[in-house]
């Protein structure tokens, strides 16, 4: 490891945390172990408690109640050692700066830091080495912040909301440089409203609401808990109301010509559905997705098309 703490067979120990602002409890006894290597998400709400279990992470907010021991250490030691890197919400690059100065000047404040040029070749950055900070676009600026948190060379990496305004094409090029840092090793923990990502680049997701973990496993796993499956199918001249007499149906969606059938009993519903109406084409059956599984387990039925990014950066609100 990078910090000269003790070899431990997990990087990050949470143990009843909990945390208040005002009459809002943001936190609810949350324990959590993560291992050496893995790449966990934290999903949730908005006020899920994201944001406030990540900065007592990290040490930025003290717990009420509860400890926090990162490598076997105190946040703060292990920040100091440059054994944890961040992706936070809020913050701005210094400016005027060029961004190999920015990551130099970083890099120097821990005592193992990475070489420039690797760091830059790594976050996909050489290309802006010479760019004053106030010039970078959004998915520039992102990849700047990541390459920050990488040149302490990190044995853990924490990313907040790390994709939050960035467009489809941003998106999908940093986490193809996040992939080549998780690759070699790091454990990395993020945070995010795009399912998605969780989906596709965690090894485990960890579902938080009102301030407690009400789900924690493989993404396949916590989709697995919801037996619900969809029916998708091209079907005209049929009303919902109907289709929605099939057995086990739960509910109905139409889009034009196409119809998606959610049901508890998908094979009875299937069968049901070619014998009334044997002019149904184009068939697809698909299990539960992580979407379907965050509703169902955290009750919010806005669904996470509706959460606004940087929301929980406020204290009455995390």
């Amino acid at each position: 490891m990078t910090a000269s703490f003790p070899t431990t067979s997990t990087a990050i120990v949470l143990k009843g945390l909990t945390k208040s602002y005002g009459s809002v409890e943001a936190v609810r006894g949350v324990d959590l172990t993560i291992g050496h290597g893995e790449t966990v998400a934290i999903l949730g709400p908005n006020g899920a408690g994201k944001s406030t279990t990540i900065d007592m992470l990290l040490g930025l907010v003290r717990p009420d109640a509860g400890t926090v021991s990162v490598f076997g250490r105190p946040p703060s030691e292990a920040v100091a050692a440059g054994a944890i890197g961040g992706i936070l919400q809020t913050g701005e690059l210094i400016r005027d700066l060029s961004v190999r100065e920015l990551i130099f000047m970083v890099g120097s404040l821990y005592p193992n830091p990475l070489p420039v040029d690797e760091v830059l070749s790594t976050t996909d950055t050489a290309d802006l080495a010479d760019r004053r900070t106030h010039k970078l676009s959004g998915g520039q600026t992102q990849r700047v912040r990541f390459a920050m948190a990488l040149v302490s060379n990190p044995d853990l990496l924490v990313l907040d909301e790390p994709t939050a305004a960035l467009d489809v094409s941003a998106r999908r090029d940093f986490w193809t440089v996040m992939r080549k840092s998780a690759a070699s090793g790091k454990t990395v923990v993020f945070a995010t409203h795009y399912l998605e990502e969780a989906d596709a680049y965690s090894d485990r997701v960890v579902l938080m609401t009102q301030g407690k973990i009400v789900a924690d496993g493989p993404a396949t796993e916590i989709k697995a808990r919801i037996g619900r499956r969809s029916i998708r199918a091209t079907l005209e001249n049929v009303g919902d109301d109907e289709l929605g007499r099939l057995p086990g149906v739960v509910n109905v969606e139409r889009r034009g010509e196409a119809v998606t059938i959610r049901c508890e009993e998908s094979d009875a519903a299937l069968r049901e559905l070619l014998t009334r109406y044997p002019q149904a084409r184009d068939i697809e059956v698909r299990g539960a997705g992580l979407e379907d599984a965050f509703l169902e387990l955290t009750g919010d039925h806005a669904g996470p098309s509706e959460w606004v990014p940087g929301s929980e950066s406020d204290g009455t609100n995390r």
